[in-house]
């Protein structure tokens, strides 16, 4: 399986062990699942887990995110920009790597911020935790 993993599901689970997205992240490792990823994201993540509101995160969580993703992601490098319509703009990097790179969804707990019709689903964190449970 093919993921992208939007930002709010990713804070999400650092922040609340033994969340939904928490449970869905530590499935994903344990299944074997592809992140995909960019540049873009990685500083997207980086830029918001070390925000002052989410200091309650744990650098070594943040740490230890970022080794399983050099371990068990793919980054892109050349990801082409898609112009289609979004309702959060800043979500764009997401739809645009998870077209570069093929993925079976997008992971987020922000559906509504996403189009329809692209090729791949758009799961929240308790839809994908089903799937790989």
């Amino acid at each position: 399986m093919r993921l992208v993993l939007d930002t709010n599901m990713i804070v999400s689970a650092l922040l609340k062990p033994g969340s939904v997205p928490d449970r869905a992240l530590a499935a994903v490792w344990k299944r074997g699942a592809v992140v995909l990823y960019d540049e873009r994201i990685l500083e997207e993540y980086e830029s918001v887990l070390v925000r002052p509101k989410f200091r309650a995160i744990d650098r070594a969580c943040i740490d230890d995110l970022f080794a399983r993703l050099a371990a068990q992601g793919k980054q892109l490098a050349a990801v082409a920009r898609w112009s289609g319509t979004m309702k959060d703009d800043d979500d764009r990097i997401f739809v645009e790597v998870a077209l570069a790179g093929r993925a079976d969804a997008i992971v987020t707990g922000n559906l509504r911020d996403y189009p329809t019709a692209l090729g791949f689903a758009v799961h929240p964190p308790a839809t994908l935790l089903a799937m790989l449970e």
